[in-house]
Formats: C-alpha cells, sequence, structure tokens
C-alpha cells in the first residue's frame, strides 16, 4: 500500500532549533507537512464519495432528474416554434389585436409548414398542443394535413418547368443549392430545401434521386417574385411576373373557414416562444391572451377549487388521524407487551393488505346498500327510506383515507410515547394533580414530537392520494392528483400535468417551511 492511501505520512522530528526555523516542517517523503495532509485529507474525500456513489446516483436518477424533468416540462413549449418556423416568423409581424386574419405571404409559409409537417407526421402532435388552448386546432391541423398535399400549387411546378425544363430534375436542384451564391439569393427556398433534405435522408432517401414537390417549386417562385437574381444560369432568365398564380388563403379557407379566425392566429403567436407560463397559467385558470394574463370564464375555473379542496380534506384527514390514532397509541405504548404486540398485529395488517382491496372493500361497505347502512337501519338509527349517502363524495373519501393513513399516525406516536416514563404520571398524581391534569401538563406535552411527525407524514400522504379518492370520491371527492393523473394518462397534456405538479410540490414544500418556523423540525421524531 502506499504512502497516500494509508493516511498522513509521520512527521519527521526536526534536527534542530534551526532546522525547524529556516524551512517548513516536512513529512517522511520530504513533501511540506501542510501539502502531504491536504493531499492525505483529499484521498479520504475520494474514497467517502466513492462509497456513496451508487446511492447518490440512485437518489439524482429516481428522484432528482424526474423533478427536474417535470419543472423543464412545465414550461417548454418549442413544439410550435419547431413544426411552424416559416409560420412563426412571418406571423411576428401581424397585428394581434385586428379581426382580420394574416396577409397572404402568413399562409404561404403556413402551407410549406404544414407540408413538411404532414410529411413528418408532426402536425397532429401540433394540433393536440394548440387544442389545449384553443378548441377545434386539433381537428384544423388533422384536416389541413389531409389535404395540403392536393392545393394547386402544381401551377408553379408547370409554369417554372416550362420555362426551365432543366429544374423537373432532383440533380439540378441538388446542384443549384449547393451553390453558396444562389443559395444567398434563395434563402426560403434554401431553408426549405435544408429542411427536406434532412427528412429524406433521415428516411435514408436520397435527394438527388426523389420527385422534387410542388411546395419546393411554390418557394422558388416566392423568392424569384419578392426580387431574388440568383446566378445560376437556369434561374436567371427565368421571368415569374407573368405567371398565373393561386391564392393559399384561399386554398386554407376551402379546407376550413376556422382559418380565417384571428383567434386561432392570436394563440399560435402567443405560444410561438419555445418557452411559455401558459401551463401555470391554466393551473390557477388563467389564460394568455393578447392583454397578458387573464382569468378563465366561471364555467372553465377547476384548478384553484381543487387545490383548494385538496389541501382542506387532506387537513381533515390528518386532524382524523390523530384523534383516532392517539388512544390506540397509548394503549399500545402502556398495555403490557405480550397484549401490545397483538394489537400491534391488528395496526399492521393493513400493510399487508393490497391499498385496491382495502379501497375496494369501503365502496362495498360506504354504498346505501351496503353493511354500514344496513347496521344502522336495522338499529333504526336511519329510516330505510332515507338510507345515507356516504359514497362518491367527500365522505367517502374522507373514512376511506382515513382507515387507509391511520397506521402512519399510530407508528410515530407509539415510537414516541414509549419513551415516556410512567413514573412522570404517577408523580404527577401523587403531588396531587388529577387524571386530566396529569396527562394534559406533563404527559401530552411529551408526545407532541409524535403528533407532528405522523402529521407531516398524513397530511403529505393525503396531499398526493388519487387511487381512493378516484374510487370512492365521484366528482366531489376527488384531489388535485386525480387531474393529473388524467392530463398524464387521458388527455396527454403532460405541461399542465407538470405544471399542477410543481404547484403541487412548492406547496408543500412552504407548508414545510411553515411548520418548520411554527413548530421547529427539530421536535419531530420518530421515537428514542
Amino acid at each position: 500500500m502506499s504512502d497516500t492511501a494509508a493516511g498522513p505520512a509521520p512527521v519527521t522530528r526536526p534536527q534542530s532549533a534551526s532546522a525547524a526555523t529556516d524551512g517548513p516542517m516536512l513529512a517522511a517523503d520530504g513533501t511540506p507537512l501542510k501539502r502531504s495532509l491536504a493531499r492525505a485529507l483529499r484521498m479520504q474525500k475520494i474514497r467517502a464519495l466513492m462509497l456513496i456513489a451508487p446511492l447518490l446516483i440512485f437518489v439524482l436518477v429516481t428522484f432528482i432528474a424526474p423533478i427536474a424533468d417535470m419543472l423543464f416540462r412545465s414550461v417548454e413549449n418549442q413544439i410550435v416554434q419547431e413544426t411552424l418556423p416559416e409560420t412563426v416568423v412571418a406571423l411576428s409581424d401581424w397585428d394581434a389585436t385586428s379581426d382580420t386574419p394574416p396577409s397572404e405571404p402568413v399562409f404561404e409559409a403556413l402551407y410549406i409548414d404544414i407540408f413538411l409537417a404532414q410529411e413528418q407526421k408532426l402536425h397532429t402532435r401540433l394540433g393536440t398542443r394548440l387544442n389545449y388552448e384553443q378548441t377545434g386546432a386539433s381537428s384544423l391541423f388533422r384536416k389541413s394535413g389531409r389535404r395540403v398535399a392536393r392545393f394547386d400549387t402544381d401551377i408553379y411546378t408547370d409554369q417554372i418547368t416550362a420555362a426551365s425544363p432543366a429544374l423537373s430534375e432532383p440533380s439540378a436542384w441538388v446542384q443549384m443549392l449547393d451553390d453558396p451564391a444562389t443559395r444567398d439569393a434563395l434563402p426560403l427556398t434554401s431553408r426549405t430545401w435544408d429542411r427536406w433534405s434532412a427528412y429524406l435522408l433521415a428516411q435514408d432517401d436520397d435527394p438527388a434521386s426523389e420527385d422534387v414537390e410542388d411546395f419546393l417549386f411554390t418557394t422558388l417562385y416566392i423568392d424569384l417574385r419578392n426580387g431574388a437574381q440568383p446566378p445560376d444560369p437556369r434561374l436567371s432568365s427565368l421571368d415569374v411576373s407573368g405567371f398565373e398564380t393561386v391564392s393559399l388563403t384561399a386554398s386554407f379557407e376551402d379546407v376550413d373557414e376556422d382559418w380565417l379566425d384571428p383567434r386561432m392566429w392570436r394563440t399560435l403567436q402567443i405560444y410561438s416562444p419555445a418557452y411559455t407560463s401558459g401551463y401555470f397559467l391554466n393551473s390557477v385558470d388563467m389564460q394568455k391572451s393578447i392583454d397578458g394574463p387573464e382569468f378563465r370564464p366561471q364555467g372553465q375555473q377547476i384548478y384553484l377549487m381543487l387545490f383548494q379542496r385538496t389541501l382542506i380534506m387532506s387537513l381533515i384527514i390528518t386532524v382524523s388521524c390523530i384523534l383516532l390514532g392517539y388512544p390506540v397509541a397509548w394503549l399500545l405504548a402502556n398495555l403490557p407487551m405480550r397484549t401490545a404486540n397483538l394489537l400491534m398485529i391488528l395496526v399492521l395488517l393493513p400493510f399487508w393488505t393490497s391499498l385496491l382491496v382495502r379501497t375496494s372493500a369501503w365502496k362495498v361497505m360506504l354504498q346505501q346498500q351496503g353493511v354500514i347502512n344496513d347496521v344502522l337501519v336495522w338499529l333504526g338509527l336511519v329510516d330505510d327510506a332515507a338510507r345515507l349517502i356516504m359514497i362518491n363524495n367527500q365522505l367517502g373519501t374522507i373514512i376511506a383515507m382515513t382507515h387507509i393513513l391511520l397506521p402512519f399516525m399510530i407508528l410515530p406516536l407509539y415510537s414516541v410515547m414509549q419513551t415516556i416514563p410512567p413514573s412522570y404520571l404517577r408523580a404527577a398524581k401523587s403531588l396531587g394533580a388529577t387524571n386530566w391534569t396529569a396527562f394534559w401538563r406533563v404527559y401530552f406535552p411529551q408526545s407532541v414530537p409524535g403528533i407532528g411527525a405522523g402529521s407531516i407524514l398524513v397530511f403529505i400522504l393525503a396531499i398526493g392520494y388519487y387511487i381512493t379518492p378516484e374510487i370512492v370520491g365521484g366528482t366531489t371527492g376527488t384531489f388535485i392528483s386525480n387531474r393529473i393523473a388524467y392530463h398524464i394518462s387521458t388527455s396527454l397534456n403532460w405541461g399542465l400535468a407538470a405544471a399542477l405538479g410543481a404547484i403541487l410540490l412548492g406547496v408543500v414544500l412552504l407548508l414545510y417551511w411553515c411548520y418548520d418556523r411554527i413548530v421547529g423540525i427539530d421536535n419531530v421524531k420518530l421515537g428514542g
């Protein structure tokens, strides 16, 4: 083993008083003692880091990375910019406050973008994304993707190839757009050709052997119409001023009149940046508009109510667990060990039963023809015609979740109560305290750390539960977590789900901070 691996080298004794004062103290290998100690300490830290590296990597991959990805998805909005790059640029000059649709150049850019998007099957994804903000966008893009290849833009193909037959060959386009001077003169054609070539190469196709599509001839016509003067001899004599034209605005109108609706274009313009606050605004029942953030119509507001309901019901469930769990924990801590172990098995029994089975059992027991209602009717406490409605509402969620989360309150309380010496109560009573006074003034304050630990555990678990509210909550007993699950698995609006999750994470961290400031996290104990 090397000296470095064995730790700091032994210190040489100074040969004389003058040697100690003339230079730095040296280690056995002749290096300065300070450097040797620093190197040994550094090696110890590296070894310690290597020991915890597997756990650190596991935490980073399974905990930190998903949270970071969730936060990124909550603001990421690159699909509009990546799918409609020409349209986004052309639309930037459009006045969103006007009541008229954009001009013909914007529709020309839209034609190019949608043609390429439908080839890559991206237009449906874009339509789905915009449908979150503007109802009808999904069907509009899907319909346009099917029709865009049948637009009458072949009129440009026919006229250009008639004037310059060489341009009907794909190899001529490859040669033409390999020339930097021609590329500079034909910016739109060059950009569109690059996108088209990249797509063909990704499909293992050769751009020099594939037919030149009509939309490329359209871009060439647009560049030449705008006054481009490319040096290529196949284009220098091409005069498009007398060409017959086709209106792409009218072509899109034939597909769907919604393309002339300024609201659709406003949505495109508002959500064209790569990053957006729109998901977070939607999470608090707001939306982006040309005048800035504004609240959604009253009938579309749902998330603030769900956040409020989730917090209130989680608080009620936590208090219910304290009220039910405290006496049970006290019994467990004060009964003889043999009896306490038997009761502990009953407490732990829910952990050995499937969550779905337990929730389904409550579904059966709480219904109007269920066991509880039957017992109440048999006892005469409830009339048979007026059975209680205890399922598919908030009451059902509170009862089922209190039962499911009760062990998470009992176990911390039991651990703390076991450490409270019984002699304290006996001493208080011997000094004249009543049973209640001895409990409230002596026993209860010592059990508060257990209440704190159980409350944090139950509240944080409750705020994120979604299986139980989904099964027994109906329409009024669901939590915000149910809405997050809906957007992840059904509507596929992952951005909104990520924003809702980020807000929920922020609320939990804020409550944790408040708890630490008011109660003190040092007072939370799980025993000992």
